[in-house]
């Protein structure tokens, strides 16, 4: 169920990524970078994000939802050496007890954007995962579902981990439209 509300979640957190999710983000990322995204669903995020000077170099998720997406489990990614991809960039499932895992598995191998509720950063079990934050990127609430005429009830964020790297957070607040 969702956090205040009686409706069914939509069964491994399958919420297409909209473009206003994204267009917060974009002025946050380098010029020109290659990036995973490993919870792909029906690739929109990916679409959402790629042009030549961001190129996405593999997508995927255990439950496709396109034939563009490949079959692959995000924890057995193993990104080893240098070169691409550059950033791994998802809209992963909000449940904590895959988020959190998925926090730390993608942090230590690269600098990891995650699109998830703004609220998280000022819960206790966040603790263990703020010296790795880097950045927050305010986009406010969501219109998850494309037909429906509601945004979404939890306001939203994107978040830079880096395990790699330690420093100040940097909060980014939400841009007036």
């Amino acid at each position: 169920m969702g956090k205040r509300s009686t409706f069914e979640r939509i069964p491994r957190d399958f919420y297409p990524t909209p473009v206003e999710a994204v267009q917060p983000l974009l002025p946050h990322l380098p010029a020109d970078f290659s990036f995973v995204e490993p919870c792909a669903g029906a690739g929109d995020l990916v679409r959402h994000l790629a042009s030549p000077d961001r190129r996405c170099v593999w997508s995927f998720d255990i439950a496709p939802q396109s034939d563009d997406v490949a079959f692959f489990d995000a924890f057995e990614m193993r990104l080893f050496g240098w070169g691409p991809p550059d950033l791994i960039i998802t809209n992963p499932p909000w449940d904590r007890r895959v988020l959190h895992p998925m926090i730390s598995h993608f942090s230590a191998q690269r600098p990891t954007w995650l699109l998830f509720d703004a609220d998280w950063m000022h819960t206790r079990q966040a603790a263990p995962f703020m010296p790795s934050l880097r950045k927050v990127v305010s986009v406010g609430r969501v219109k998850w579902i494309p037909d429906s005429k509601m945004t979404g009830k939890d306001n939203c964020a994107w978040y830079l981990f880096d395990q790699r790297s330690r420093g100040e957070t940097t909060l980014i607040g939400r841009a007036v439209a």
